[in-house]
């Protein structure tokens, strides 16, 4: 869990070190660079970031209620907002986390509204000694951890549209709409939040930052391709669901024909028989077999060697292949 606020000076070989979220920031020759992130609702937020120095528009980029992940050079800097799937315990995974994020040359000014783990993973990996060794690595590393965070999930939903597609071939079988349903939301929300952060690491990989390495826009690179990768696979997800539910709707469709046949033939069938039992059952003068004590029986057996004939008829003309 991260802290209201963490701060750390990068030594530009791997190494970090921690400082106070409130210490002066000093000037940074060469490649060392420091990260400050923020909790969006510690009290003590809007005066950090007035004090860092930054202008209205940026602070008010980074605190919006609601944010898509974008791009947008400012100045020296650029303001870049990503999303990454709620790990949280007892939270939808589709429930999309930000990160907000100011960066300039020779420092990070991030802000968070719930923990992220993949800025967890960042602080664990700064533990280890293995800490980002630039703005732009940061930043990769960063994407690269947030794709890592929504793979797991992905797959999730690849395995469940699987299963519903092999239970969709079974005899019998019943796929519940409401899950597959619940599945295609899962993905069109995954996808909406991760087509958008595509473009936002493209636009800044092509950005012409001059403290952008060749290796951080390689890294920046690799990002942008996982992250497409995996809207590919959320693009055939949706489909694929699409494809069961038409199925769905197709057997349902069929059963009913089914249905509405087997009615039409009963009532082909018995239509001739009851006008002959309604003639036979009027109340007035002249009934064949009136008087008759055999008639009833048969009348019984010409009704049964009528359906069965029309049954045979109606066989014949294919309503039951």
């Amino acid at each position: 869990m991260l802290d209201d606020a963490i701060g750390f000076v990068f030594d530009g070989t791997g190494a970090a070190t921690a400082i106070a979220p409130d210490a002066e920031s000093g000037p940074l020759d060469g490649p060392p660079f420091e990260w400050r992130h923020f909790r969006r609702d510690a009290p003590e937020t809007m005066d950090r970031l007035t004090a860092c120095g930054l202008d209205p528009y940026v602070i008010e980029a980074l605190t919006a209620e609601e944010t898509r992940p974008r791009c947008s050079v400012h100045g020296n800097g650029v303001v870049l907002n990503l999303r990454g799937v709620n790990l949280n315990p007892g939270a939808e995974p589709d429930d999309m986390v930000s990160v907000r994020m100011w960066l300039e040359k020779d420092r990070i000014i991030g802000v968070w509204v719930r923990p992220l783990h993949a800025v967890s993973d960042l602080v664990a990996a700064i533990d280890r000694g293995a800490a980002a060794v630039s703005v732009g690595d940061f930043v990769a590393r960063l994407a690269l951890r947030l794709a890592d965070s929504a793979e797991p999930y992905i797959a999730t939903l690849n395995e469940r549209i699987d299963d519903s597609e092999e239970s969709v071939l079974e005899p019998g079988a019943e796929v519940s709409r409401a899950d597959l349903a619940g599945l295609r939301r899962s993905a069109i929300v995954l996808r909406r939040y991760l087509l958008p952060q595509r473009d936002a690491l493209a636009t800044f990989e092509i950005e012409d930052l001059g403290w952008l390495s060749t290796h951080d826009r390689m890294r920046l690179r690799e990002a942008v391709e996982r992250v497409v990768r995996l809207g590919e696979d959320l693009d055939a997800i949706r489909d694929r669901a699409q494809i069961v539910h038409d199925q769905i709707m197709d057997q349902r469709a069929e059963r009913m024909n089914r249905q509405s046949l087997l009615l039409s033939v009963v009532a082909a069938i018995f239509l001739p028989l009851g006008l002959l039992t309604g003639l036979l059952g009027i109340n007035v003068g002249g009934i064949p077999g009136a008087d008759n004590p055999w008639a009833f029986a048969i009348v019984t057996l010409a009704l049964l060697v009528i359906g069965a004939g029309l049954f045979a008829w109606v066989r014949a003309l294919g309503f039951f292949k």
